[in-house]
């Protein structure tokens, strides 16, 4: 089973493989509303409190397709997340550690196609929050979920190095160590423009 990942304006395509393995969760992070306000379309990113729907799952089950030459990236500080997008329409695709030999990437609802339902069907609801001391409203994030979904994670993390298939990663060049894109770092002003956490970015 595949699930499609597409930009806005069709241009960068790829699939999603095992959506069922994959963790889902809401962030309400001052830096995940940063970089949606950095991307310039925030209401199509963030929810009615800031939250930002991400599907957390293995790098090597995501495909492109065509249009991968669109992927760059950004980073609110030099040590902080690589935070991918397409070139081509400001699309959010999803943040992965500096790291390439750790497999994670948490990929960002908009680049996800097919309707709300559709998604509730591949990945399951969301039904975590995370940080949520920056939601602009009460958000409840009970522990249950949240500990499934961290152990989720973790078995595919450690499945994918045990395998070797930490090796397949779309954002790396992962015997160089590289991302494919060089990540633009924000100054501490555009940080503060975007509002990001400018101490811990």
């Amino acid at each position: 089973m595949t699930f499609p990942v597409r930009c806005r304006c069709g241009t960068l395509e790829g699939t999603l493989a095992n959506p069922q393995r994959a963790a889902r969760a809401a962030c309400y992070c001052r830096d995940c509303q940063a970089y949606a306000r950095f991307l310039g379309k925030p209401e199509l990113t963030l929810d009615a409190k800031g939250g930002t729907d991400i599907v957390a799952t293995r790098p090597d089950f995501l495909t492109f397709t065509r249009g991968a030459d669109q992927l760059r990236c950004v980073s609110l500080s030099d040590k902080g997340l690589l935070r991918w997008y397409a070139d081509c329409c400001n699309t959010p695709i999803g943040n992965t550690p500096r790291d390439a030999k750790f497999p994670y990437v948490g990929l960002v609802h908009d680049c996800l196609a097919g309707s709300d339902s559709e998604r509730d069907a591949a990945f399951g609801p969301a039904r975590t929050a995370l940080n949520t001391g920056s939601a602009s409203g009460e958000v409840k994030a009970p522990r249950l979920p949240l500990v499934l979904g961290i152990l989720r994670i973790m078995r595919n993390v450690f499945s994918a190095k045990l395998s070797g298939a930490y090796r397949r990663n779309p954002f790396f060049d992962v015997q160089a160590g590289t991302p494919v894109a060089t990540p633009r770092i924000l100054t501490e002003d555009e940080r503060k423009t975007f509002g990001a956490n400018v101490a811990k970015s």
